[in-house]
């Protein structure tokens, strides 16, 4: 079986490092391809001296534009399977030896390891999708609030070690390389769901995840991911949009994710240093550009 490992990485080379290591322990991976997406920290450097390792070298085009490039490299290489993932987690040395059993189970599409952060369950992956209720989360039954011992199908899980059979690309093609970053994912397995495939959650597969989390206080932590709001804004509108089943899904449910967003920014900007005027109608834009699905960079 040609499995084809795919990493997206941009200016993390020691994590990359890491990550690489971990990847090469994992015997049944037949490849590793890492897409470079303009990293300036020497990451390109130290990619070009990896003898076993194909290395795509690009221009910044956010996550989703380098898992496009990634999938469409290991698909015309013929993989069966394409282990997609960030630079910054790791998969065990088992992880795959755990996967591969279930390759073969009727109707999977995609499989999905768990994730450890500090040694705990760190998921965001849903067993459930609502399209129907405006107010209610589009994501339902979330596992990290329950206790899975074994597989469990699922509806959504992130671009951190999910593995994609050759089949459902085929039917579904590559992700969407307009959404640069946040939802892409989600967007990936909510098509391949719609078309009929199972993406099956394996606890016994285990991959660790960096910890991200910072001691800033809100007002240095809002500054530094503020243009990534944009984006969450913008692509979560456009899935509620472009996936909802009724009026009120498609608009509404958009609104009130930026509303909070706009508001804090409207309410904070005469005290704090992070949001200005023009951010509130940058969040009002990004709503808008949801609802006529208008993606790309910004």
């Amino acid at each position: 079986m040609n499995i084809i490992a795919v990493v997206v990485t941009y200016n993390r080379r020691e994590l990359l490092k890491r990550n690489i290591a971990c990847l090469r322990l994992n015997t049944p991976v037949s490849s590793i391809v890492v897409v470079n997406n303009g990293s300036t920290d020497g990451t390109g450097a130290w990619l070009d001296e990896q003898e076993d390792l194909t290395v795509i070298h690009q221009e910044n085009v956010g996550g989703s534009g380098g898992f496009y490039r990634g999938i469409q490299y290991a698909y015309q290489a013929g993989a069966d399977w394409i282990w997609c993932m960030d630079d910054d987690v790791f998969p065990r040395p088992d992880c795959m030896e755990y996967l591969l059993p279930y390759t073969h189970e009727p109707g999977v599409g995609i499989l999905a390891p768990r994730r450890l952060m500090a040694g705990q369950i760190f998921t965001n992956d849903f067993q459930k999708v609502n399209l129907s209720n405006p107010f209610a989360s589009m994501y339902q039954q979330k596992l990290k609030k329950q206790v899975v011992n074994g597989p469990v199908d699922i509806c959504g899980t992130a671009f951190e070690g999910l593995c994609i059979s050759r089949k459902a690309v085929a039917e579904i093609g590559l992700p969407n390389k307009e959404l640069f970053i946040f939802c892409d994912d989600t967007d990936y397995c909510l098509r391949a769901v719609l078309a009929g495939f199972r993406i099956l959650y394996i606890p016994s597969a285990l991959m660790d995840k960096e910890k991200f989390f910072s001691n800033d206080n809100w007002e240095e932590r809002s500054r530094k991911k503020k243009w990534k709001r944009f984006y969450q804004v913008r692509n979560s509108t456009y899935l509620n949009h472009h996936y909802g089943r009724n009026w009120w899904v498609r608009y509404l449910r958009g609104f009130n994710g930026m509303l909070g967003y706009l508001l804090v920014a409207l309410f904070t900007c005469p005290f704090k240093n992070v949001y200005t005027l023009n951010d509130v109608a940058k969040f009002w834009q990004a709503y808008r550009d949801g609802i006529h699905e208008k993606l790309g960079r910004y």
